[in-house]
């Protein structure tokens, strides 16, 4: 009887083992079914929800593309393309400037030496065009010779093969070439070419004689169109005006004749008719009506009929035509 026993009860152990594992078993793939199932489900609901609203076009009427067109033109415009534009120099400056080759001041001071000597030898009217001529030669000669003594090639130089490979670069660059003579306080004036566009028929004067305003200039006043001479104030223009040339002429001789002993007297007037004012190279400006007293031992010219072409490469405001009208008297 016990061993009957014995052996219901191990095979009810058996059987409730194999139980729980199929139960487990079966849980596990219910679940899994269902899992599945969800995920389908989810799936078709996103897809139909995708093909209940297609993508429609949008169209525009022409006013709402003209207005759209009006705003991108108006963006563009409000840009600052100037201001882009100077960033963009200013970037190129400081690159080149941090590319730029520091010389050393013994160095510079030689170079300026022997610059200053190649245009001591030029000749006195020798004008811009022929001094920049004179430096850019002695720059290539140099060139040269700073090359040849980087290879070798040049041992009777006064310069150092490091010296040498240094010059080489900074002369070999527009940039710092440039940097170089403004560091050097070399500065020549670009030359100014003044063209005149000649269009008097022939046989014409060269200048049109337009009559002065005011009464005539009597003979002793001796009055020279397009002439300033030159001589000591006894009278400053700046505050002295007259009607006309004939008044200025006349107030000249007034002076002269009722100087004190020892004053100078006036024997040189100068007159600006030009409305516009007349051109003088000092610091003042010159108006119309301008009456100028002075005194000269010996009258000289300070210009006459035009200024030149040299003159006025130096002097770009200068006109063509000299605008005074000036008369030496006796005193």
């Amino acid at each position: 009887m016990a061993r009957l026993e014995w052996s219901n009860n191990q095979g009810r152990g058996k059987w409730c083992s194999c139980s729980y594992r199929r139960t487990t078993i079966i849980v596990c793939s219910i679940n899994i079914v269902i899992a599945l199932y969800v995920l389908r489900c989810l799936y078709s609901s996103l897809y139909l929800y995708a093909n209940n609203f297609p993508q429609q076009s949008i169209r525009y009427s022409p006013d709402q593309i003209e207005r759209m067109e009006e705003s991108i033109l108006i963006r563009k415009k409000s840009e600052p393309t100037e201001l882009v534009k100077v960033v963009r120099e200013i970037s190129k400056d400081l690159a080149g400037r941090e590319r730029r080759v520091e010389l050393p001041p013994h160095v510079k001071r030689r170079i300026a030496t022997e610059i200053m000597q190649q245009l001591r030898e030029l000749p006195i009217s020798a004008n811009a065009s022929e001094q920049r001529e004179a430096v850019e030669n002695w720059r290539k000669e140099k060139l040269q010779e700073v090359k040849l003594l980087t290879t070798g090639q040049n041992s009777s130089s006064t310069i150092s093969p490091t010296e040498a490979v240094v010059l080489a670069r900074a002369m070999s660059m527009d940039s710092n070439w440039s940097f170089l003579l403004e560091e050097m306080g070399l500065w020549i004036p670009t030359e100014i070419t003044n063209k005149e566009h000649d269009d008097k028929p022939e046989g014409a004067d060269e200048f049109e004689e337009d009559p002065l305003p005011g009464r005539p200039l009597p003979p002793e006043c001796h009055a020279e169109l397009h002439t300033d001479y030159d001589g000591t104030a006894v009278r400053w223009g700046l505050t002295h005006h007259k009607e006309s040339a004939a008044d200025c002429c006349q107030a000249c001789l007034d002076q002269a004749r009722h100087a004190k002993p020892g004053e100078k007297k006036c024997n040189v007037w100068v007159y600006c008719p030009s409305e516009s004012g007349c051109y003088s190279p000092d610091i003042y400006e010159h108006k119309f009506q301008e009456c100028w007293l002075k005194y000269a031992e010996n009258p000289r010219l300070n210009f006459k009929d035009k200024y030149s072409e040299s003159y006025r490469s130096s002097h770009p405001t200068a006109p063509v035509i000299v605008p005074w009208v000036s008369g030496v008297v006796s005193a």
